[in-house]
């Protein structure tokens, strides 16, 4: 089984990636950096809460595990 504090690493650095490319689409999109990337961040906090909640979820699926 995974442990919580890995799962909540993988989330952060997964979602760290995401907020630097929505930032970048943010900005091309609205060409404003402040609206870019207060969309950003506001994707990234949902995005990330909901990814340690999705990961938890899986860590305790035993289905389809090679054991």
């Amino acid at each position: 089984m995974e442990t919580r504090r890995r799962s909540v690493v993988k989330a952060v650095l997964w979602n760290a990636m995401g907020l630097a490319v929505m930032t970048l689409v943010g900005l091309v999109a609205t060409g404003s950096a402040a609206v870019g990337g207060t969309l950003a961040i506001v994707n990234t906090a949902i995005g990330l809460t909901l990814y340690v909640i999705y990961e938890r979820v899986w860590a305790g699926i035993a289905w389809g595990r090679n054991v």
